[in-house]
């Protein structure tokens, strides 16, 4: 991985994920230095970064960011997008005419986790790589799928997305939008976003979906890397079915969300959260009946020809065991 002149230093490994977020080096807009120690991804290949002293301007040191550091007149974050189009070759496969990254934002066309016996050989599979740290305070990064007619797509990523601190006195912003033809499939299932102490993040993932587009979306977000307290953080998933709003949901989590979150009626003190959402024409026969998953899970059928399974867990890895069970169980 390549690294990042403005990171805010190497970062601390954590259990948000099976995979262990990619190293980065320093960037200058970065917060502060992290306070655990490196992670096991593997060895940064730049030298060590040398940012020089954030002097304030005439005016002074300005407000604090969220991580208590005052903002860097002239810092501001990057913009970087991420394109994937994917088609039907003609020959019963996929074919990805589009490609295209930028930034912290490489994408890399792979064999699928199931590739072999019993894989899906008409779908294409790609990897979202983190070629270098990000988000932090400021960015703007934007992940778009397209999947023409008959198309299919499976989508990973390499390791955890880790939500960082910024001087630029900004929060971070990621869009995901996916756009699915007639008679596509596309399974949407990234690595754990952790939610570090003293980031702010919003996140919008948009998907539109024709009417026989079938869909399998997973998210889980962890508040805070082991041992430490989260950022802030605003997630919203909207999505429409042959135009129509079929889902439209917003969390708030962290320092400054509403009042609650951490309450009885919100997360109880958990710190790993995810749900899938599935879309199957399929489920207009057919849906899948509501209830629980074990003690911290449900499953809700909605109000189209789709379910939503939510959950909460103690850590990423007791989460992803049951949001990979719910899949195996039901064949999704």
């Amino acid at each position: 991985m390549s690294a990042r002149p403005e990171a805010a230093g190497p970062a601390a490994p954590t259990t948000a994920s099976p995979v262990t977020a990619d190293p980065a080096a320093a960037r200058p807009e970065a917060a502060g230095p992290a306070t655990a120690g490196p992670t096991t991804a593997g060895p940064v290949t730049a030298g060590p970064a040398t940012p020089g002293p954030a002097t304030a301007g005439p005016g002074g040191p300005g407000p604090a960011t969220a991580s208590g550091a005052a903002p860097v007149p002239g810092v501001t974050g990057l913009r970087a997008t991420a394109r994937i189009r994917a088609v039907a070759d003609g020959r019963g496969g996929t074919a990805l005419p589009l490609l295209a990254g930028e930034g912290p934002l490489a994408l890399r066309r792979t064999r699928g986790a199931g590739d072999g016996a019993g894989a899906d050989t008409a779908a294409a599979s790609v990897t979202l790589v983190g070629a270098m740290s990000a988000p932090l305070g400021g960015d703007h990064l934007t992940v778009e799928a397209e999947l023409g007619a008959g198309a299919r797509l499976r989508m990973g990523s390499a390791a955890a997305t880790l939500a960082l601190p910024g001087r630029s006195g900004a929060p971070a912003r990621y869009e995901t939008r996916l756009s699915l033809a007639e008679n596509t499939c596309l399974r949407w299932l990234p690595e754990p976003l952790v939610s570090v102490r003293g980031s702010d993040l919003r996140v919008h993932t948009r998907v539109d979906l024709a009417p026989t587009a079938r869909l399998l979306l997973r998210e889980e977000q962890v508040l805070g890397r082991t041992g430490e307290e989260p950022g802030l953080l605003r997630s919203r998933l909207t999505v429409t079915l042959a135009g129509r709003p079929l889902l439209d949901q917003e969390l708030a989590c962290g320092p400054g969300a509403p009042g609650g979150w951490d309450g009885p009626a919100g997360l109880a003190g958990h710190r790993a959260l995810g749900q899938l959402l599935v879309v199957d024409p399929a489920f207009a026969e057919r849906p899948p009946p509501a209830g629980p998953l074990g003690d911290l899970a449900a499953i809700t059928p909605l109000p189209g020809p789709a379910v939503l399974v939510t959950a909460l867990s103690p850590n990423a890895l007791h989460l992803r065991a049951v949001l990979d069970k719910a899949i195996q169980e039901h064949g999704w």
